[in-house]
């Protein structure tokens, strides 16, 4: 039997079993949680979930502490910066969402460049804990950042996920998603300018307004 820190003893090679999260906005109160869950490596290499919000330069230069502090900032503003996951009250998850404008290096990229004119929001990152990677989290994540995104004005929200010309994808280079979560999440593909990076675009409706009696 293998066992994985965080999780139950399993088979090796058995599938992993489902499990249900709850995913909330990050707050300043939620930030602890989100240090618990990135670890002293800020998720992977010092980023801190900076690397598409920076200028490249400045994101190299604060890898770890300087990153650390700007998404930090981050959790104190509205709209957040993204979703946490939570499996009973254990961070496992996190997906970053943001409007577009809010990337700077997806204005530099000829792979990921704007569609159209559409004011959009994307999808730019996701984490999920180890034990908890292939149990279902990063679908609820997304649903959870697409319905965050709806209740603050989104219409249309993007995903940039990586699909592998053979095989699975590996999961440090799955940070950006795969394919089948975002379409299983009603997403469908809106351009692909790369064998291996779709754009996919789902269309949001705004939540419903509760009537009262």
């Amino acid at each position: 039997m293998r066992v994985s820190k965080g999780g139950p003893p399993r088979a090796a090679g058995a599938p992993r079993r489902p499990v249900r999260v709850v995913c909330r906005p990050l707050t300043r109160r939620l930030w602890p949680d989100l240090e618990r869950l990135f670890g002293d490596k800020g998720a992977c290499g010092g980023c801190w979930c900076m690397v598409w919000r920076l200028p490249r330069p400045e994101y190299e230069r604060g890898k770890g502490a300087g990153n650390k502090a700007a998404l930090r900032s981050l959790a104190g503003r509205r709209p957040a910066p993204g979703v946490l996951a939570f499996h009973r009250r254990e961070p496992v998850g996190w997906c970053a969402i943001a409007p577009r404008a809010d990337y700077p290096a997806l204005g530099r990229s000829r792979v990921l460049a704007p569609l159209d004119d559409r004011p959009v929001w994307s999808v730019s990152c996701f984490f999920v804990a180890r034990p908890y990677r292939r149990r279902g989290v990063g679908s609820q994540l997304l649903a959870a950042a697409v319905a965050f995104a709806a209740s603050c004005g989104a219409r249309h929200v993007e995903g940039y996920p990586v699909e592998a010309a053979s095989g699975a994808v590996p999961d440090v280079f799955a940070w950006t998603g795969t394919p089948g979560v975002f379409l299983k999440a009603g997403f469908r593909e809106a351009a692909r300018r790369s064998p291996t990076r779709p754009i996919m675009r789902r269309e949001v409706r705004p939540p419903r307004q509760k009537t009262q009696a």
